[in-house]
């Protein structure tokens, strides 16, 4: 009878809440308002004869290589960043190999490393979800491939600084460190052209979040050239769809529009947290689109009086350290204010409920 690998039938499959999002979409960190009228208007003009084709990836590559002021050597287009981090396990990593990650973080790290038949060690972050890079650097060994860092990371929102990131990936030449920026635009901050790039360290990009372009999955793996030839060896030449190579370009040249939107992230960012600290809300600073806050063992009914408002956010209750927490996206100024004026009314109620069940 044919049956799956073990590493396979082992694996704790990630399968996201995505059905029945009606609403304002603040459980994904998705854009709440979408991509730019302009790509809107090229994806509309796209004829019969450009779906006839097998998608031709390296043209764009070589503008995002420009935009980025890198060598089109260096970069490749992937399927969004989890297919980037896929192509990066099946490219280094051998049964009874080491992947080191820091959680919580994003999940498909460990999945994609297991699927491979790795090991992965998973190191618990230290107070208010700071990186514990003592710790990543006493369990780097021989058998160490791979290190995921998510920078910021999700769900924390927090940031590393550059120079820790590079002591890591100097530590441990042996191994694949990627770097995974997917919210880079609202940080501020990367990793990419930093002179001190040692050939083992690979930088993943996406435009699901800043862009508007999260159902065309669409992202970026830049690394050396001659590691970025090993990966591009395992991936497929069509793995990206002929809609998504042709709406990037014109997402490059519309920089006005995603600066726009992250402005108005950021400043709404800080108006949510500024009411966190109002309603008496524990939540940690974040550099991302999103802000993770405990409400403690009420964060279901939290949850849900919020879904009855119209408005979905992320129950992270069960990620390493994460008890009671929940995850809230930032998305346009209006959209923060509308969660602000729901948040006033949930945390009363909930708050309400609580002492009568005392």
């Amino acid at each position: 009878m044919l049956e799956a690998r073990t590493a396979v039938k082992n694996l704790h499959a990630y399968r996201p809440p995505l059905a029945g999002r009606q609403g304002l979409r603040l459980d994904f960190n998705e854009s709440t308002i979408g991509c730019s009228p302009r790509l809107l208007a090229r994806l509309r003009s796209l004829d019969a004869e450009t779906l006839a084709r097998y998608p031709e990836r390296e043209p764009v590559e070589r503008e995002v290589a420009d935009f980025l002021g890198l060598d089109v050597a260096q970069v490749l287009l992937t399927n969004g960043v989890d297919e980037a981090i896929h192509l990066l396990c099946s490219t280094y990593l051998e049964p009874g190999d080491e992947a080191l990650i820091v959680v919580p973080t994003f999940a498909m790290y460990a999945i994609f490393a297991q699927a491979e038949g790795a090991r992965v060690v998973q190191i618990l972050a230290g107070e208010n979800f700071a990186c514990p890079w003592e710790s990543v650097l006493a369990r780097i060994n021989q058998r160490t491939r791979l290190i995921a860092v998510a920078n910021p990371n999700n769900p924390t929102g927090s940031a590393v600084a550059c120079e820790v990131l590079l002591q890591v990936a100097l530590a441990a030449p042996q191994a694949a460190v990627l770097v995974d920026e997917a919210y880079f635009e609202f940080h501020g901050e990367t990793i990419l052209n930093h002179s001190g790039r040692p050939s083992n360290l690979f930088v993943a990009r996406t435009f699901s979040k800043a862009y508007g372009l999260a159902g065309l999955r669409i992202g970026i793996l830049v690394g050396d050239a001659a590691q970025m030839a090993m990966v591009r060896r395992v991936a497929s030449p069509y793995n990206v769809n002929a809609v998504a190579l042709a709406a990037l370009p014109e997402a490059l040249r519309d920089q006005e529009y995603v600066e726009h939107y992250v402005a108005e992230v950021r400043s709404g960012r800080e108006l949510l947290e500024q009411e966190l600290r109002t309603l008496g809300l524990h939540y940690w600073p974040s550099r991302a689109n999103f802000v993770l806050v405990r409400v403690g063992p009420d964060y279901g009914e939290f949850i849900q009086a919020l879904r009855s408002r119209g408005i979905l956010v992320r129950d992270r209750n069960s990620d390493p350290g994460c008890e009671g927490c929940v995850r809230l996206t930032v998305g346009s100024l209006e959209h923060t204010r509308t969660l602000i004026g729901a948040l006033r009314e949930v945390v009363v109620k909930v708050r309400d409920h609580r002492e009568v069940k005392a």
